[in-house]
């Protein structure tokens, strides 16, 4: 479905949904935005996860926001694409939070979502998470709303509760963010096919996202089933980020190996084909016309 570039990145991610399930991958440079835009996905997201790895750290809270908004803001500008993001905690208490809007909303992006884990935060599939009770994250989810200046800017309202108190408590707290204003629920760490199917059919009406990670304790579902149950979004958070480390290494362990890349090159993006990713050509054309050639 062709959604118009004038409609505000948040108006744009709502038009992605509206039309079935969509499949969000995360994009770890401003270019794999680019490329996930020409290869025709609706969206994209950055990953705290990613991010935080590809600046050599754990993801656990050690980047500020400032370095989340500046990934954020180069993606976006990379792309016509709505951009999610990853805002962990919200940075902060509600008041933070109200900052944390402001500032990924003027970068840009289409939305964010908010985790009710307490500091330090631990991957979603990690074991010895905590959470902050539920009414402080809907606080959080209040502070949020109240703090966009556009509408249609997404606060999506993610649950790690499942891991620590269980399903139920998982529910419950959707529930209740939902009623604090959170557009969509995303709930972390289910770990089977049935408890995805029970957790949509607790929470009627609701947006939902579902987080398909590899490596964690959730299956790897696809898109036509998860949406069937009633998800509308479907996170690849790290899946790109994955095979490329997977890639960068077996490269350069060829490259210690045997001294030369010539057998990586076949492997590789050519240099014509980054330039026409990149638009190469269009920057050349409009640096000549402002020199009058």
């Amino acid at each position: 479905m062709a959604i118009h570039a004038s409609l505000s990145p948040g108006r744009r991610l709502r038009a992605a949904w509206s039309g079935g399930p969509i499949a969000i991958p995360g994009v770890f440079t401003p270019l794999v935005a680019k490329m996930a835009e020409r290869l025709g996905f609706s969206a994209v997201y950055l990953s705290g996860g990613a991010l935080s790895a590809g600046n050599g750290v754990p993801d656990i809270g050690l980047l500020t926001l400032t370095e989340f908004v500046q990934a954020a803001q180069l993606t976006a500008q990379a792309t016509t694409l709505p951009l999610l993001c990853d805002a962990d905690t919200g940075f902060g208490e509600a008041l933070n939070v109200e900052r944390t809007v402001r500032m990924f909303e003027a970068a840009g992006v289409a939305g964010i979502h908010l985790e009710d884990q307490e500091l330090p935060k631990r991957c979603g599939h990690l074991s010895g998470k905590s959470v902050v009770s539920a009414e402080a994250m809907a606080a959080k989810i209040r502070a949020a709303c109240a703090a966009r200046k556009d509408k249609d800017f997404v606060i999506i309202a993610r649950t790690d509760a499942k891991g620590v108190h269980g399903f139920d408590d998982a529910v419950n707290r959707a529930k209740l963010y939902r009623a604090a204003g959170a557009d969509a629920i995303f709930p972390e760490a289910m770990e089977t096919r049935e408890e995805f199917d029970n957790f949509a059919k607790a929470l009627p009406g609701a947006i939902l996202l579902a987080n398909m990670t590899e490596f964690g304790k959730s299956p790897n579902l696809d898109v036509a089933t998860l949406g069937a149950m009633g998800y509308r979004v479907v996170l690849f958070p790290l899946t790109a980020f994955r095979v490329a480390m997977k890639a960068a290494e077996d490269t350069l362990r060829d490259l210690i190996a045997n001294g030369v890349q010539t057998a990586s090159i076949p492997k590789m993006q050519t240099r014509a084909e980054l330039y026409d990713l990149l638009g190469y050509t269009g920057y050349q054309e409009r640096d000549k016309a402002y020199f009058g050639e």
